[in-house]
Parts: C-alpha cells; sequence; structure tokens
C-alpha cells in the first residue's frame, strides 16, 4: 500500500501544478482533499478490486451475480433483463463514473460549469456554445421521446441501467469518489436516461458530423470549378470499395432530380471545425474455405482517440434470454462490439455525407420569420444557460428552423457574420433507435435476425461486420441515408428553396450489404463505399485511401488462415502511402550533388521497405519530409483568406505524379516558379537540417515510437495520468493505423464454429479508470506489442474459475 500511495501522492501534486498553473476551475478545499481517510490518499489502491456485495432495497427482481476475471472484466448472471442491465449500470459506475459523466458533461455543452470559463487561450464557453448549436442534446432528446413512444420496453431497460448508475452514486461518499471530481471539487450528479441518448448524440458528434460543404463553397468561389475538382476529387480510379466492384443491385432506386442549381452563394469564415478526420476503423471476416480449420474468423478494430480511461469497457452479459461479451461504451446498455453464442459482429465508420448548411434568409432583424417557399415562417427561439463554474451564467439564444439550429449567425462570430445565417441539416438531429437495435443485435442468433436488429440502427452509419456458427459472413452498411441529388450538400444550399431540401430517405433494403461473397472474406476501413453500379448518389469528403487496399491485398492472396495471421494483419505496419509516393521523391533528387550527410538519409530511405515498425528510422525520415513538403505544396491554401483545407495524401500524391506543373506546386514566397521536382529537392534538405538539430538534444532519436511517441491521454490531460513514448509503429493511414494520440481503441479477433465460440481482445488501457489502481493502464504494453488476451465467455461461471479473481453479489 506505501508504494501506491507514494506514487498516487508525487502524480497528485504534479497534476495539481498542472491544473492549477492552467488555471482549471476552482482550487479544491484543501482539507477535505489531503485528508488521509476522505481526500486524494482514498484513491491509492493496494488491490486491483474492492467492490462489496449489497443489498439494494426493493431494486432488484432476483440477486445477481458478478464475477471479476484476471483482466478486471466483470461476467454478469443475472435471472432477467431488468436486473442484467441495472447491474450494468452499477458496476460500469463502479470502474467508470467520472469519465461516463465527464464525457457527457462535454457533450452537453458544460465543460465550463466544472472547469471554469478558459483552460489556458481556449475559452471553454465558446466551446459550450458550439456544441450547444450543434444540437447534440437536441438529438438525444428526440431519441428519448421516441423510445417512449414507440419502445417503452426497450425504455424500461434504460431506465433500470440508469437506476444501477444511480444505485451505485447513492452506496458512495466523497473518499470513494473517482479522484478527478476531488481534483475539480465537483460531485456526481443523478444520472438519467435521456445521458444514455446524449452518448449516441456524442458518438454521432465524433463519427457523423464530418463535412467540408463551407470549405467547399469557399474554395469554388476562389478558384473556380477547375482548380476545385483537383484539389477535392471525388473517385480516384484507384478505389477498392468496401463491396465488391461488380455487384449487382437489384432493386428500383428512389429518383430525385436535380434543381436548376448554381454554386456558390457566399464565403464563410471562419468555420466550425470538423471532428478528428483519423477516426475510422478496421474490420474483416474470413470464411471457412480461406480458414487452416474451416472456421470463420472476425475481427474489429475502431480507431478513435487513445484516451484514459480507454473509450472501451468490456463486459459479459447474461440472463436466461441473452448472453453476450464485447465492448460496450460506459453509460449506455448493451454491448456495442462483441459477440454471442451463434454471431459476432463488428463496426467501421461508414463515410456519408450527413451534413447540409441551408443559408438563411431572415425577414427582419428580430429573426422571428425566415423565407421558404415563397413563405415567412416562424422561427423557434431557444436561450440557452451556460453556467460557469458556480459564479456566473452566460446565456446564448439559438434559433430553430425546420432545417435545424441555426449555428452561423450574428451571435456566433459577432459583427463578421453579421449577414450570414446558417441553418444545420444533421441526421443525428431526428429521433433513432440505435439502443434498440443493439440490444437485439446482442440477441441475434442468425443472419436474418442480425438484419432485422440493425435495421433500427440510424447513425453514426457503420460498416457492419458479421459472422456465425453455421459459416456465413455478411456486410451491412447500417444507417438512414437521405436520397440526394448530384452534388447535393457539397456545397452551401438555399434554405428558401423547397428542391434543395432532402426529398427522401433510402429504404432500408436499399442500404449496400453482401453476404457470403465469391472472394470468401469481407472488409471495410473508411473507404468509398461502393462503385459506380451504385445507383445512389454516396459523397464524403474523408475517404481512406491506404488502409483498405492494404487489407484487402492481404486478404486475396491469403489462405489456410489461423486466428494468429488475422491479428498479424491488425498489427501490419505497411506503409502504403510511402510505397507510392516515396520512390517518386527519392528519383527526383541530384544525388550527384550529394554530401556525405544527404547520402546518409538518402540510402536510409532509399532501403526502406515501406513497414514502420517500433524501432525503424526510415519512417521518422520519411513523416518529417512529407510534412515539409505539404507545408510548401499548399501554401497558397494555408494563408487563404477564407477557410478551406488541404487536399488528402492521396490527392497529394496524384497531383505532384500527374499535374507537376499545377500552380499552387509553386511556391508563392519565392520569385521562381517551382515545380514538384524542386519542392522535393527544397524540402530533402530542409527535413536534414530539422532531423539533425533534432538529434542534437539530449535523448532524441530517429526510432519510429520515440520519434512518433503515441501517448494515451488522460481526458483531463493532467501529464501524471497519462502514457507516453509507447512502443507501437503504425501511422495514420497504415492499417495498424497508431499515431500520436490515435489509433486502435479495441481490437478483438472472434473464432466461430458449430458449437463453439472463441475470442480474443486488447486495448490500450485498463478496465479500471483509477489513476491509484495498480492495474491502471496494464494492458498498454500488450496492445503496443500485438499480444491479445483470450477472452472468457462461458454460459456459467463460477468463482471456482482459474480466472475469476472477485466475486459480489447483488441482492434484493
Amino acid at each position: 500500500m506505501k508504494t501506491f500511495r507514494f506514487v498516487l501522492s508525487l502524480s497528485i501534486t504534479l497534476a495539481l501544478g498542472v491544473a492549477f498553473n492552467s488555471k482549471i476551475g476552482v482550487i479544491p478545499p484543501l482539507g477535505k482533499f489531503l485528508s488521509p481517510f476522505h481526500g486524494f490518499w482514498q484513491n491509492a489502491e493496494n488491490e486491483s478490486i474492492d467492490i462489496e456485495s449489497k443489498s439494494l432495497d426493493e431494486q432488484l427482481q432476483d440477486s445477481v451475480n458478478v464475477y471479476f476475471d484476471d483482466l478486471l472484466i466483470p461476467h454478469i448472471f443475472a435471472q432477467n433483463e431488468s436486473d442484467l442491465f441495472f447491474t450494468q449500470g452499477y458496476v460500469t459506475a463502479y470502474h467508470r463514473l467520472w469519465q461516463m459523466e465527464f464525457q457527457l458533461y462535454s457533450a452537453a455543452g458544460r465543460l465550463a460549469e466544472i472547469l471554469g470559463p478558459t483552460i489556458g487561450n481556449t475559452s471553454l464557453v465558446d466551446i459550450d456554445r458550439k456544441t450547444r448549436r450543434i444540437g447534440l442534446m437536441y438529438g438525444a432528446k428526440k431519441s428519448e421521446e421516441l423510445f417512449k413512444k414507440e419502445e417503452p420496453e426497450v425504455y424500461k431497460l434504460i431506465e433500470a441501467f440508469t437506476a444501477g448508475v444511480n444505485a451505485y452514486i447513492e452506496s458512495i461518499d466523497y473518499k470513494d469518489l473517482p479522484i478527478e471530481y476531488k481534483l475539480l471539487n465537483y460531485e456526481p450528479e443523478e444520472w438519467t436516461p435521456l445521458k444514455c441518448f446524449l452518448l449516441i448524440s456524442n458518438m454521432n458528434n465524433m463519427l457523423s458530423r464530418g463535412e467540408r460543404d463551407l470549405e467547399h463553397t469557399n474554395a469554388l468561389k476562389k478558384w473556380g470549378r477547375e482548380v476545385f475538382e483537383t484539389l477535392y476529387p471525388e473517385r480516384p480510379d484507384t478505389i477498392d470499395p468496401v463491396i465488391p466492384k461488380g455487384t449487382v443491385f437489384d432493386f428500383e432506386p428512389i429518383q430525385v432530380e436535380k434543381p436548376d442549381v448554381s454554386f456558390p452563394i457566399e464565403f464563410v469564415n471562419p468555420t466550425i471545425a470538423p471532428p478528428n478526420p483519423d477516426n475510422g476503423s478496421n474490420s474483416f471476416v474470413v470464411n471457412g474455405e480461406k480458414t487452416a480449420n474451416g472456421r470463420v474468423i472476425l475481427t474489429n478494430e475502431p480507431d478513435l482517440s487513445l484516451n484514459a480511461p480507454s473509450i472501451w469497457y468490456v463486459m459479459h452479459l447474461n440472463a436466461p434470454t441473452i448472453n453476450v461479451m464485447g465492448a460496450t461504451l460506459p453509460g449506455g446498455p448493451g454491448v456495442t462490439i462483441g459477440f454471442n453464442d451463434s454471431i459476432a459482429w463488428g463496426n467501421t465508420n461508414a463515410k456519408r455525407d450527413l451534413v447540409d448548411w441551408y443559408y438563411i434568409q431572415f425577414k427582419d432583424e428580430n429573426r422571428e420569420e425566415y423565407l421558404y417557399n415563397g413563405n415567412w415562417i416562424s422561427t423557434k427561439k431557444v436561450i440557452e444557460e451556460i453556467k460557469i463554474n458556480g459564479s456566473f451564467s452566460y446565456y446564448d439564444t439559438i434559433i430553430y428552423t425546420h432545417h435545424g439550429p441555426v449555428v452561423y449567425d450574428r451571435n456566433l462570430y459577432g459583427n463578421e457574420t453579421d449577414l450570414i445565417n446558417l441553418a444545420m441539416k444533421w441526421t443525428a438531429h431526428e429521433g433513432s433507435k440505435e439502443i434498440k437495435a443493439l440490444y437485439l443485435g446482442n440477441k441475434a442468433k442468425n443472419y436474418d435476425e442480425f438484419v432485422d436488429a440493425f435495421s433500427y440502427f440510424g447513425g453514426p452509419p457503420q460498416n457492419y461486420s458479421f459472422a456465425s456458427v453455421n459459416g456465413d459472413i455478411a456486410l451491412w452498411i447500417n444507417g438512414k441515408f437521405p436520397v440526394k441529388w448530384q452534388e447535393q450538400g457539397k456545397f452551401l444550399l438555399d434554405g428558401s428553396k423547397i428542391e434543395h431540401e432532402w426529398q427522401a430517405y433510402m429504404p432500408q433494403s436499399h442500404n449496400l450489404h453482401v453476404k457470403n461473397p465469391p472472394q470468401n472474406f469481407v472488409s471495410s476501413a473508411n473507404q468509398h463505399a461502393a462503385d459506380t453500379l451504385y445507383p445512389y448518389y454516396q459523397y464524403d469528403y474523408s475517404y481512406e485511401y491506404y488502409r483498405g487496399r492494404r487489407i484487402n491485398d492481404r486478404l486475396r492472396i491469403m489462405d489456410n488462415i489461423e486466428v494468429e495471421d488475422l491479428m498479424e494483419l491488425q498489427h501490419d505496419n505497411f506503409n502504403y502511402n510511402a510505397f507510392e509516393m516515396l520512390p517518386m521523391m527519392l528519383d527526383s533528387l541530384d544525388s550527384a550533388s550529394f554530401t556525405e550527410l544527404e547520402w546518409k538519409y538518402y540510402n536510409r530511405l532509399r532501403n526502406w521497405d515501406y513497414f514502420s515498425g517500433p524501432e525503424r528510422q526510415a519512417p521518422s525520415i520519411y513523416e518529417v519530409w512529407l510534412r515539409k513538403l505539404n507545408a510548401k505544396l499548399w501554401d497558397e491554401i494555408d494563408s487563404a483568406d477564407v477557410s478551406v483545407y488541404r487536399p488528402n495524401w492521396y490527392t497529394t500524391y496524384s497531383i505532384l505524379k500527374n499535374k507537376p506543373d499545377f500552380f499552387m506546386v509553386d511556391n508563392q514566397f519565392t520569385e521562381i516558379r517551382e515545380t514538384s521536382g524542386d519542392l522535393y529537392r527544397l524540402t530533402f534538405k530542409e527535413t536534414i537540417q530539422y532531423l539533425e538539430e533534432y538529434l542534437q538534444k539530449e535523448g532524441n532519436s530517429l526510432l519510429w515510437y520515440t520519434f512518433k511517441n503515441t501517448t494515451i491521454r488522460h481526458l483531463l490531460r493532467l501529464s501524471p495520468f497519462n502514457r507516453s513514448g509507447v512502443k507501437i509503429g503504425g501511422n495514420r493511414s497504415i492499417v495498424n493505423a497508431a499515431s500520436r494520440t490515435h489509433g486502435p481503441s479495441w481490437r478483438m479477433v472472434v473464432e466461430l464454429g458449430e458449437g463453439e465460440v472463441n475470442a480474443w481482445g486488447v486495448y490500450p488501457g485498463s478496465q479500471t479508470g483509477n489513476p491509484g489502481n495498480p492495474m491502471y493502464g496494464h494492458m498498454i504494453d500488450d496492445w503496443a506489442s500485438g499480444a491479445y488476451y483470450k477472452l472468457l465467455f462461458k454460459s456459467s461461471i463460477s468463482s471456482n474459475d482459474e480466472e475469476i479473481i472477485h466475486q459480489i453479489t447483488l441482492r434484493p
């Protein structure tokens, strides 16, 4: 105990320094905080788990047994579903209460309420205002209303989960609170069913809000159509889509006619930043024709922020009607990615533009009416109170139209955008039934039940991979998709014209899907969904161009596959971008004039096999060269007087290869006109100079893992609770997509055959969210090295099983 108390004491001392220097919130009452009986000392744990059995008066129908294995995964065995989800809420709160609540403070636009008005130079009030304006709570309330009206039985289970969270909150006092509450001097509030729906809205914000409509409008107006198409092409010839090329679509699509429309309408500057474009995932499934033992194997790897506590919390839920295991989202009922006795499923983000912006014309400065289809329509005004650390409040008026909230207006940016009023239309603003989809999916026994379950999934759209014990494999792209005419929503739309509206939604049966394809595998990695044979317009600004091609290249040639082979593929470090681009860059250099130092760097790159392993040096050199090349190439974009954005890496490669004299290749800050070759040579020299200076600093090296510095960051960004310098290779656009703060947030491999399900998993963190727990972050090194844990999954478990280290019983 002394060791853990010392380590935690040191961490808290450092953390307080960071927190106070950053002016986060209010200093906690130090007497209470430092008390050995109630304060942060109580968060130092000698044992990895200390939750106790408990009697919960009238909150359960029957006793529930919870078995914790040596990974701290809870296996909950209940006699009915209500008790099962109650206990899920109770146990999740035990390990992750602060995380559950904090992430929803963020989604609700309430960060200033607990952290104060600013952190450094960042205004949390402005962040909260923007969060409320994009309507996460607005969408959550719509979903809750829908469940109350149409899904009362499932809503009862959400209420049971909520009651479990509250039962845990009521069972603890100050000394038991997670340390973050003590650092920030606040306490948990009552959990509500609405928060479970807000959790889904938060996932929509991460995964389906991405768009560049306004930046596209700016670029088109500034440079014209030809330059726009060069910078932001829709569909390169080399795509390897999610649904295999040549798939026949046997249905009559809904037709929408494109109106006589001209783009653009207005410049908009600045624009709200999109979610992290690296949010994505990999999933691939092989059938028995490709495996050594004839069983099917499903893998999944959601690539998201590398947070502490982790985004995921692994659980096993068992009742007479359900036996399911996998990764859950702390704060919501059921398993999000996982498997049961009969099937397994995974998902990756299905890229599609689901946010459109509408230019709004108000009747006058009172903004009580707006023009639509020749009529003046009444608006709705909502006054949002943003509480600031218990001291004062800021009030923001948000105007709602039938399109959605007016996000951009005179209140958001002041006089700069007085005349710009833009309403946001987003599928996430409409009520949807994702929690029902997961509930039914957790219980599905075959392909048909899986399809029926996830037909209720509205968003964020996902490529759902599927495997079953009977040998079926499949992939469905599930979500709510508006039927759009060509380029609808790619640019700013006119909110006064009815023909600019979404006219219909695709029938669920028209969603892209494939079952048991001739290639004997399915895969998805956030690339284009289908080829041009698909009769609906499909567009997104941020398709992935490398991971999907690499995965499919490998799967096409792999046979006699074993579980370990697909684990290895999940950790594949091949840099497809470098494979295509680096030879072109190296061939442009004038080696006849090389210095000895330049030869050294050149040879390291020329002899590289394009694998970005953790102890390679070439990836570090290439990364710096690519960054400097990108900055020099796109200086016109970076210095533009309106909001635009750099083309993706694949488009950059294509322009440099096929249009070396494109006007933006020329460096606008020099007098001569450069070609791509000039940029390669200039930035190669700059790269060497940068790295030589970098190596002069003590402790620096070119080893890829130290240079990249993959870091698991605490949600409060408190460095003592972070883990930096993780020894892992890969990078963005590599199958092993571990960049500095982003990457594989959960890795799962499931093998299914008649009568048997075997599963393995790992993630960069731990089940416990307490930095004072001896198992805090214990899986990180295994995750980085490619190791997996065999998951304990049985229909019955007892305390006598060797993997079980702790048992509790919750009694009525």
